[in-house]
């Protein structure tokens, strides 16, 4: 009897469960797309494979550049992998992960965004048929790992150490590492003109280097040559009124008055009533806008001050009035030069005209205004406390000199990060395939999946080298040969040699880059591989409204029409 209650009340169970397993149970709303499981981490991965192949072919002294138009059609042609990836609209949520690490490259480093994009997809592309044979995303992730702190430390063990106590040696090296910089951008031929500018530049910063002290700024007409750096700052002429023409446009050793004021008459903001009974009364108040007005002048032509910056309008009376007394003013200066000319002529930027005291006031060797193209510019020279320099930037097509100052930039941020750390290795894949070889030998001393995984690591890291013959139109399987071979009889900074199709050393050749940018490089290329290995499942909410309009009206049931 016992027997049978069992089974009736399986039976009874089962009976009252069926309906309850067939029921869809919906959790998400309606509309939200899910993918998951082994075909969802394929798809991540070939969605990398498609941004990688845009900037694929920007890497190295011949690589090509992308032209890349917006929707205001303002076109843009730039060689710089993380400028390319940014103007590319990316919606492809994995495939973000490779903008963000190129991001931050350029943002840490300055340069090797193209490399640490390239080396990213490469090692997912060497991941790929891991993960389709299901071996566990996160058994390819703590192999990875495992491969980049090896190779980081290799990196640790061979960079050659500059001595800092030698300023003729060191600024060697930093001119052969901004060289390499700009050797793949549109200024390759001017690379030596440019190098030292870049590290002139750099040397007048303080200890810090903060790179918003070096100023930039672009004129349109003459040749690349005429890019002058000033030591100091310099910037365009602002706005100015009637009067202007009639200063004094050069001073030996002037007082610099910086000011955050507003020297002009101003309608009132508010609506404020004020009710006179006379004509004498208007008079009065009508006076006094005038009196406060010059009252300000006088404190600031009594301070001593020869030349008057100010972030506010200088409106056309001051104006007059400066003229009239030999003193040169300019109003709506941008923030960040009025910062510049603080930090490089000393004083401090003032609220008000109550304390103009000397200690508040700038000083300068020599202050001038200059045509430079079509445009004026002020410059400030011999400050005491230069601890800052404008590049004025001179070329003829205007993106041609937007990429110009992006490759400066670069060549700059490389500079600053050999300053800092003054160790460097031999570009040209020299150092990816001493990596390469080091990781391959290291995978065949042990055991199990991760010899496997170690060695595709290492083939991964040839992707520089081989892309470096590519865009150079070599056949690079006959060179990467050529490479292994080197580097497997101990040739370690053997790399590829552009002008000779053929391998060189590198080191030798002075192709020379810090070895922070390829520990950055490694760094971020195998934590963007492990993030998108580890993503399994995509749930992306459905939008509220769609690029043709609103959402239609829901219909009966399971989204089945009315």
């Amino acid at each position: 009897r016992k027997a049978g209650w069992e089974k009736h009340h399986f039976d009874s169970g089962r009976s009252y469960e069926e309906p309850t397993m067939n029921a869809p149970i919906i959790l998400l709303k309606e509309g939200t797309d899910t993918s998951q499981g082994i075909p969802q981490i394929v798809s991540n991965i070939n969605a990398c494979q498609v941004i990688v192949d845009a900037v694929r072919t920007t890497l190295g002294p011949r690589g090509m550049d992308k032209m890349i138009v917006d929707k205001r059609d303002k076109a843009t042609i730039s060689n710089d992998g993380a400028t390319i990836i940014k103007l590319l609209d990316i919606v492809h949520p994995a495939a973000k992960t490779l903008v963000d690490i190129a991001r931050s490259q350029d943002a840490e480093i300055g340069d090797g965004t193209t490399s640490v994009t390239l080396l990213s997809g490469e090692l997912l592309k060497q991941m790929k048929p891991f993960v389709e044979e299901a071996v566990h995303p996160q058994v390819i992730c703590k192999s990875v790992r495992t491969a980049a702190s090896m190779a980081i430390e290799k990196i640790h063990e061979i960079e050659i150490k500059v001595k800092r106590d030698d300023p003729g040696e060191q600024r060697t090296l930093l001119e052969k590492c901004a060289a390499t910089a700009l050797s793949s951008k549109l200024i390759a031929h001017q690379q030596t003109f440019f190098a030292k500018m870049v590290v002139d530049a750099v040397m007048m910063l303080d200890e810090l280097l903060p790179v918003n002290m070096i100023g930039m700024k672009k004129v349109t007409g003459g040749g690349l040559e005429d890019t002058m750096l000033v030591e100091g700052v310099a910037f365009k002429k602002t706005f100015s009124y009637a009067g202007f023409e009639m200063q004094p446009k050069k001073y030996e050793s002037p007082m610099i008055a910086l000011l955050n004021v507003e020297l002009e008459l101003k309608s009132e903001k508010e609506n404020a009533e004020v009710r006179v009974d006379t004509v004498e009364e208007y008079q009065n108040i009508v006076d006094a806008e005038w009196n406060i007005l010059y009252q300000k002048l006088e404190k600031i032509h009594l301070s001593g001050a020869k030349v008057v910056l100010s972030k506010l309008p200088i409106g056309d009376v001051a104006t007059q009035y400066f003229a009239d007394r030999d003193m040169f003013c300019a109003g709506r200066v941008p923030e960040e030069d009025l910062k510049r000319t603080m930090k490089a002529c000393g004083g401090s930027i003032q609220t008000s005209v109550h304390n103009l005291t000397e200690d508040v006031l700038g000083k300068c060797r020599m202050f001038e205004e200059r045509q430079i193209g079509g445009e004026r510019y002020n410059l400030f020279t011999g400050c005491p406390q230069a601890k800052t320099c404008t590049i004025i930037m001179r070329g003829g097509a205007e993106q041609f000199i937007e990429e110009t100052e992006r490759s400066l930039h670069d060549a700059i941020m490389i500079v600053r990060g050999a300053l800092k750390h003054d160790s460097v290795v031999a570009g040209g894949g020299a150092i990816e395939m001493e990596l390469s070889r080091h990781l391959r030998d290291y995978s065949r001393t042990i055991a199990g999946k991760q010899q496997l995984l170690i060695a595709a690591f290492a083939k991964g890291l040839e992707v520089i080298p081989r892309q470096l013959c590519e865009n150079a139109g070599f056949d690079a399987t006959n060179i990467l040969n050529k490479l292994r071979h080197m580097h497997a009889r101990g040739g370690t900074w053997y790399g590829v040699d552009i002008d000779s199709e053929d391998i060189r050393d590198n080191f030798e050749a002075c192709v020379w880059e810090p070895s922070l940018v390829k520990i950055n490089a490694i760094t971020a290329a195998s934590e963007a591989c492990c993030l998108i290995l580890s993503v399994d499942e995509t749930i992306k909410s459905p939008s509220r409204t769609t690029n043709e309009g609103p959402a239609p009206p829901r219909g009966r049931g399971r989204g089945r029409p009315m």
